[in-house]
């Protein structure tokens, strides 16, 4: 069975020009939890100033339904972020730094060594109070700004994200620059040097159209857990051309197909990604998204005939 990792409530809207309103996305979140998906990525316990898309955080986490077996995931930069997210009582955190020193610097303005200093700390104190930990390692199969990024970096990084505490390595390709022979490649590296795939999720882009393909090569050596945006909504502020995550809907409806249970309901997932594209105002990307908006205007208009 493949997890779906749900991004689009922070880095699918975290990129977006307009600031939804908080009612706007719990109920996203909640079509989400309707339609199946079990781990959700929230918001992001950012300065406001950094994300103002974002800010809304402590009041967004304290409208949401209590669902068993549904984990919440808040984004933290730092030691403050992580007690802001205990005080809002997510139980379930992801910290991030990139695989490149440039655009680490650009990311939190902080050199590698110092964001994993930072980090493993912030690690050690979420896991005092029994929170668990997802560490993003981002740039990982390039660099907007330094190109072609090694292998090694992410391995000596993902060793010490794991070393510290974290349950898992969520390795992102930011800008979309990624494909499947990359991908099989990092992976085999990191497999090689004990750190097995149960240990790791991949997060892909589709600026170039290789979505898919890569999250597919993933499931060929053994990977089962996958970030997805709704629609393929979302990117990085601060990486340039890092448009449109991995669509979910395309996801589950090519696995599904393949036979690999997702515990996800297609036609739901499908729904709420209508809802993000009325909240955002805009066509989203994805191609199963938009296969169903056609389906829903055909529908809609053979009722009205």
């Amino acid at each position: 069975m493949v997890s779906l990792y749900e991004v689009s409530p922070r880095d699918g809207l975290q990129n977006e020009a307009a600031v939804v309103p908080t009612e706007a996305k719990a109920e996203l979140i909640g079509k989400l939890v309707a339609a199946g998906v079990r781990d959700i990525e929230v918001t992001s316990f950012v300065r406001a100033r950094w994300i103002p898309q974002l800010s809304d955080a402590v009041e967004l986490v304290a409208m949401l339904p209590k669902v068993e077996g549904v984990r919440y995931w808040g984004l933290v930069p730092n030691r403050v972020g992580l007690e802001r997210a205990l005080e809002s009582g997510v139980r379930h955190v992801a910290t991030f730094l990139s695989a490149s020193e440039t655009h680490n610097k650009k990311n939190v303005n902080r050199t590698l060594r110092e964001s994993l200093a930072g980090i493993e700390e912030v690690i050690a104190v979420a896991r005092d109070e029994g929170m668990v930990v997802r560490g993003y390692i981002s740039t990982v199969f390039g660099c907007p700004y330094e190109g072609d990024v090694p292998v090694e970096n992410t391995l000596r990084i993902a060793e010490r994200l794991l070393a510290a505490g974290a349950s898992r390595i969520a390795l992102g390709d930011t800008t979309g620059m990624a494909n499947p022979r990359q991908v099989r490649e990092v992976l085999q590296r990191l497999f090689a040097a004990g750190i097995g795939p149960e240990r790791v999720a991949l997060h892909m882009h589709d600026t170039r159209g290789t979505a898919l393909a890569n999250v597919l090569a993933g499931y060929e050596l053994g990977v089962r857990q996958f970030d997805g945006s709704v629609g393929g909504m979302g990117g990085c502020p601060y990486a340039p051309g890092a448009s449109g995550n991995a669509a979910s809907e395309d996801m589950v409806y090519t696995l599904e197909a393949m036979g690999v249970p997702t515990g996800v309901d297609l036609e739901r997932l499908a729904d709420a990604g209508l809802f993000a594209e009325s909240v955002v105002g805009r066509e989203l990307p994805g191609r199963y998204h938009q296969y169903w908006r056609g389906a829903c205007a055909r529908s809609v208009s053979a009722r009205t005939a």
